[in-house]
């Protein structure tokens, strides 16, 4: 049966309940005093939400979200590299194990025939034998054969355990690869996931810009300033005319003939005739590229061959100071070493920024600096 509380029970005390009366009316008036206040504003239209964001937060978002997706292509790059070279190994191996599992079946039916045959021949005593043989010498030949066949048969059994440990081994070593296979295919994927959501958050963000405000963005108002040629190729578009063509040919001629050696020219010529190829992260040419894929792309060209990520080229040759750079030279930026460009004198460089910005000439000083580098 459920008891009602006892009548001589006292109800317990609030623990405000030790305030006087006075201090308890003044809290109550105070609480209802900005309780109205807040009415009040709401009434007068000052209490809004919050605002929503400027075309240059939105742009700082979009950047923020750009470096992000690129960090993550470089995950995504490295990742993809290793698990080519892991998919190569796990070929070879299992190519290996198959011809050792052949020779280890040859083995194992020149045993089989020993076998049979020390069987057939061991089942009389040699003694009878001599005795029951019509040709006594050509027993005791016979009987030659057959001690240099025992030692053969001794030579084969410790190759087919040769063969059966290698082939344990290579078996071993194709398992192993597997594994390492599936678990960098799994982190592959991941940074492909990572990549799309920012990407696409990018996109979302550049959407509820004008188009006006998107131009601004790419930096085509202020490319203006260095005159109609620089403009477009700062732009990393190729232009129409004579003239786009005799500034290009002239840029690219006058960094190549300043490259410190006959390779860094020729990558400096690759860089400029990549202009306006789009970007497309994880692309290593020759239609678009990413940032370190147009850099592995132009190096090549001189016969240099660089690693796939922007942290692996940076360390392809010595570190050069940034008051020495010399075009050709491979320039880095943020502390997380996620963007490469390439250097092509005057405080420029060729790089592939990000989707939706093809391959242009920028100043360097654009991004963050951190380190540079000339391949060897």
């Amino acid at each position: 049966m459920t008891a009602t509380v006892a009548s001589h029970r006292k109800p317990r005390q609030h623990p405000l309940a030790s305030l006087t009366g006075g201090t308890r009316t003044a809290r109550t008036a105070a609480t209802l005093a900005l309780a109205g206040a807040a009415t009040a504003t709401v009434f007068d239209g000052t209490g809004q939400a919050a605002s929503p964001p400027t075309p240059a937060q939105v742009k700082g978002r979009i950047n923020a979200l750009y470096q992000e997706a690129e960090v993550a292509t470089q995950n995504y790059n490295g990742a993809k590299e290793a698990a080519g070279t892991a998919r190569q190994e796990l070929s070879r191996l299992q190519d290996e194990a198959a011809r050792r599992t052949q020779k280890l079946n040859a083995a194992r039916t020149e045993l089989g025939a020993l076998a049979a045959s020390q069987y057939r021949s061991g089942g009389v005593d040699p003694t009878v034998r001599l005795l029951l043989s019509a040709d006594p010498q050509r027993y005791l030949d016979g009987a030659a054969v057959l001690e240099r066949a025992g030692s053969h048969q001794a030579t084969a059994v410790a190759g087919y355990a040769r063969r059966l440990g290698s082939v344990r081994q290579v078996r071993q070593r194709a398992e192993e690869t597997a594994e390492r296979l599936a678990t960098t295919e799994a982190t592959l994927k991941k940074h492909r996931v990572t990549v799309v959501h920012k990407l696409d958050a990018a996109e979302q963000l550049l959407s509820r810009l004008t188009a006006e405000q998107r131009q601004r963005m790419a930096g085509r108002d202020g490319a203006r300033k260095d005159g109609a040629g620089t403009a477009r190729a700062d732009r990393g578009t190729r232009g129409d005319g004579p003239l786009d063509g005799l500034l290009h040919g002239s840029g690219a001629a006058a960094a190549a003939a300043a490259a410190p050696n006959p390779r860094a020219a020729r990558a400096v010529s690759f860089a400029y005739a990549a202009l306006g190829k789009p970007y497309v992260w994880g692309a290593t040419g020759p239609s678009a590229y990413d940032c370190s894929g147009l850099t592995q792309a132009a190096w090549k060209s001189g016969g240099v061959a660089l690693p796939r990520t922007t942290y692996t080229q940076i360390s392809s040759g010595p570190r050069i100071d940034r008051s020495q750079l010399a075009p050709g030279d491979l320039v880095f930026f943020y502390s997380g070493i996620s963007h490469v460009g390439l250097y092509i004198g005057g405080g420029k460089m060729i790089h592939a920024p990000h989707p939706g910005a093809p391959v242009r000439i920028a100043p360097i000083d654009q991004m963050p600096f951190a380190a540079a580098t000339r391949p060897a």
